[in-house]
């Protein structure tokens, strides 16, 4: 019998590994060896190499993403620098779709560009042209679909063509398709990236990340380069993105349900001007997502019309039920401008539209207590 994603991420190691229905939480850096010889051999042989709770959740984080091979890291950024990093090295060459996240392209013009590796960015929206862009000594292709902050969806399966027709590894950060709306190794990507902190952990209350492959030549890299770091995720923090792994099914679809509801009817709002929700038919990518996604989330854009600053701050102060935070992925409904936090190549489609930019994410309150919410805030910001 062939078990769901549910009934396989609820009953991992049930049993096997310890007695109880989560394994302890090891907070040992020390671990006794039997003898001289097994200190040196035997492995894991220190801490920092994780212990049980960090084995089950790789995994599971396996299974989410169609995996062999995973490591952990502290967090989201962590994971997203430690995939970059593992594959480059002075006087190599990366190309990087223009919408990733913002402080992963920090890492890249200034930690990789320190190191001597140079960057290119391409529209995250790009063609076959890609074959163009690649160089001699390109050695990283990086795309994060949708994209941060705009949420436009590459064809990621003939980005992954291009590039292995070329002899250049593909990494994606899918923190947004997260294993369940999207599988990236199953579209030819060879390196996975999970912020666990959002979906995963999934109550706002630990971080963590996660390098993932099919390839052991890959994960070697990678993990050379963890232990070289000295890279490690805390086992209270593996424990709490274990714990929500065992309910991400049930709070994805929770999440997707109500950010289409929201996107929906915020899509016919007077005030907002456009909705970039990849889910929507309306979005100039739906095509793309439609045939390549599983499903989507509760985390989207949205443009309003222009309106003044005054307005503007009044909608954003008659909020009650949405809090204003950088994360996403948790039961709390959260609602930010991101105008401050865009960058992106002169001549972006955004360029011409003249109103703010907010990033939404949905969270698990009744869908109808949002729409009211959002409802007298724009009737605020009217008066």
């Amino acid at each position: 019998m062939t078990k769901k994603l549910p009934t396989r991420l609820g009953h991992l190691n049930t049993g096997r590994l310890s007695p109880t229905v989560n394994p302890p939480i090891e907070r040992g850096s020390t671990l006794m060896m039997p003898d001289i010889k097994a200190l040196n051999s035997q492995k894991p042989n220190y801490g920092r190499m994780g212990h049980t709770v960090h084995r089950e959740l790789i995994e599971g984080l396996c299974i989410l993403e169609g995996a062999s091979h995973g490591q952990l890291t502290p967090n989201g950024l962590a994971a997203c620098a430690l995939a970059l990093a593992s594959f480059v090295k002075t006087g190599d060459h990366i190309l990087v779709a223009d919408s990733i996240y913002g402080p992963s392209r920090r890492f890249c013009t200034r930690r990789l560009r320190a190191m001597g590796v140079q960057t290119s960015f391409f529209p995250a929206n790009i063609g076959p042209e890609i074959e163009d862009l690649f160089q001699d000594n390109t050695a990283l292709l990086y795309l994060e679909s949708p994209g941060s902050l705009t949420f436009e969806i590459s064809d990621t399966p003939m980005l992954a063509e291009k590039a292995k027709a070329a002899g250049v590894r593909s990494v994606m950060d899918n923190t947004w398709g997260c294993g369940i709306g999207f599988r990236p190794l199953e579209h030819g990507i060879d390196v996975s990236v999970q912020a666990l902190t959002k979906y995963v952990v999934g109550h706002a209350d630990s971080l963590g990340g996660a390098v993932m492959t099919a390839s052991t030549r890959d994960a070697n890299l990678v993990k050379a380069t963890a232990v070289d770091w000295g890279l490690a995720l805390a086992p209270d923090d593996a424990y709490m993105a274990l714990r929500g792994l065992r309910t991400l099914q049930t709070r994805w679809d929770a999440h997707e349900a109500a950010g289409l509801k929201l996107a929906n009817w915020l899509s016919t709002h007077p005030a907002v001007a456009r909705v970039l929700h990849p889910a929507l038919a309306e979005h100039p990518d739906h095509a793309i997502w439609k045939r390549d996604f599983h499903a989507s989330n509760g985390l989207f854009g949205i443009i309003l019309h222009p309106m003044s600053d005054d307005q503007f701050n009044a909608f954003f102060e008659s909020l009650t039920l949405f809090n204003f935070g950088f994360s996403w992925g948790a039961f709390e409904s959260l609602l930010i401008p991101a105008d401050p936090d865009l960058i992106r190549h002169k001549g972006h489609w955004l360029d011409t539209e003249p109103g703010h930019l907010l990033r939404a994410h949905i969270g698990l309150e009744d869908p109808d207590d949002l729409i009211a919410d959002l409802t007298q805030a724009f009737n605020k910001a009217s008066t």
